[in-house]
């Protein structure tokens, strides 16, 4: 399968390979197995960054939900992400989010595009209040939750286990 992808997740398997967890349009939140590409001259390197958005070619586990990645090529590295820790912070909340609400190999456009929109976002503007709240409200409006009663963050509150840290301490430090 080949697909566009942002990454979202890293994990160690082993001395020399990484469990990668994707967005995409098309299969949702996706695990791959980054074979090798804890090694220098992996051709991984310096290509496996958390939000890359990049065009991946997947090879699909019969057995599993642990996919095998075999190619990438860089597509936007949102490289302005990493201009503040503010910046930083703010895409890791958006998406701890996504993975709170994306379930694994279910493919949700709309959640996608949303964290998409939000990435480039970052990578282009600076962080602001409005920002943190109209995406909080666009995932609630997504998920179809009723935001008459209850603000946007207590609604997710609702069906999230719990809330990312990330929150609170980037509106303490942004705002």
């Amino acid at each position: 399968m080949k697909t566009y992808a942002t990454l979202l997740k890293l994990h160690k398997l082993s001395e020399t390979s990484l469990i990668v967890e994707w967005s995409t349009a098309e299969r949702g939140r996706v695990r791959t197995v980054a074979k090798g590409a804890r090694q220098p001259k992996s051709p991984f390197a310096g290509k496996l960054d958390l939000f890359f958005h990049c065009e991946i070619l997947i090879h699909e586990s019969q057995k599993s939900d642990l996919h095998t990645l075999k190619e990438l090529s860089l597509e936007n590295p949102r490289l302005n992400i990493r201009a503040s820790y503010a910046q930083t912070l703010a895409a890791a909340y958006f998406s701890q989010l996504f993975c709170a609400v994306a379930e694994v190999e279910i493919a949700s456009t709309e959640l996608y595009d949303l964290l998409e929109r939000a990435l480039n976002f970052l990578a282009e503007k600076d962080i602001n209040l409005r920002a943190v709240l109209h995406f909080e409200k666009q995932l609630a409006t997504i998920l179809g939750l009723d935001l008459r009663e209850a603000a946007p963050i207590q609604a997710l509150s609702q069906v999230i286990s719990h809330i990312p840290a990330q929150r609170e301490e980037l509106l303490e430090r942004s705002f």
